[in-house]
């Protein structure tokens, strides 16, 4: 006799998803239907599981989504902490922005963390930010600057560490959560390797409740797609643009190069960071001429 209990997938490997329930955690499958129907459940959805007698079970249904991101591929964040290092690898602000952009627009609250800051200056990369309203941490894994400021936030959230490869984000969870560490270390011994590599989603729980993701890191801006997100959407994806918007002459303002436009001016006032416009732009040309090249293969077809 089955025994149906809601729960929360921890991870999946290899077909299997492992979901946290109030018996503790079960293996399960998925049902046939969620492929049929082109779903892929998540670490992070909450979800109903039928379980068996012999403690397996069967994913019945995923309970309604607050959020998702397709990469990381997680659900059901408060949080996206993006990781990035003042330098080794040197900090992209077009691919930061790109981040929180994605974050805002899926309603998950981006913070940045600043990484390796016992090796340089943190200063002109927290200015842009500071005046752009994010939330952000000056944190090093070696002098613990910021560490124990930035694991307060994480309490009772379920929060996603994403970044690119090298920022350190694995060290900054081991930093925080000595558990993580050692089972970090586990994994790493299994697969004969030297260092921290996240190779799956997963979330660990916290102590004090909550949940952490640690994230495959990724090296290419084209890992970070917009979805079915339009352009003219992406102006309300930057907070520091939203007390200009709706102040521009036209209503059409793209905010790129028009006269009259509200958010042109606060940039050349030094009121929004020449750095955020910047990535604005290019991210909207981005989507603009994907938009363009869509139109075209379908008329080819």
């Amino acid at each position: 006799m089955k025994n149906v209990l809601e729960g929360r997938i921890l991870k999946g490997i290899g077909g299997f998803y492992y979901v946290e329930t109030p018996g503790g955690v079960c293996e399960c499958r998925a049902r046939g239907l969620f492929r049929k129907d082109g779903i892929t459940p998540l670490a992070g959805d909450r979800v109903s599981v039928a379980v068996l007698p012999d403690g397996t079970g069967t994913v019945e249904e995923i309970l309604p989504r607050r959020n998702f991101l397709e990469r990381p591929p997680v659900a059901n964040l408060d949080l996206l902490v993006i990781v990035a290092s003042v330098c080794e690898p040197s900090p992209n602000t077009l691919l930061i922005d790109r981040m929180i952009a994605r974050a805002v627009a899926r309603g998950i609250e981006p913070v940045l963390a600043i990484s390796k800051t016992d090796l340089e200056s943190a200063d002109p990369l927290s200015e842009i930010y500071r005046k752009a309203g994010i939330l952000f941490f000056c944190v090093s894994a070696v002098t613990g600057e910021g560490v124990g400021e930035l694991e307060k936030l994480l309490s009772g959230r379920t929060t996603a560490f994403t970044g690119n490869s090298g920022v350190g984000k694995s060290t900054l969870l081991n930093t925080m959560f000595q558990n993580f560490h050692l089972e970090t270390g586990e994994i790493s011994k299994k697969l004969g390797r030297g260092r921290h590599t996240t190779r799956r989603v997963e979330l660990l729980k916290l102590t004090g409740g909550g949940y952490v993701v640690d994230t495959p890191g990724f090296s290419s801006l084209e890992n970070q797609s917009f979805g079915d997100l339009k352009k003219e959407e992406l102006a309300a994806c930057f907070p520091d643009f939203a007390p200009y918007l709706g102040k521009c002459r036209f209503t059409s303002c793209t905010h790129i190069c028009e006269e009259g436009c509200a958010v042109l001016e606060a940039v050349r006032g030094g009121a929004v960071s020449r750095s955020r416009h910047a990535s604005y732009v290019a991210m909207y040309r981005e989507m603009k001429e994907r938009k363009q090249w869509n139109k075209k293969e379908k008329s080819m077809w």
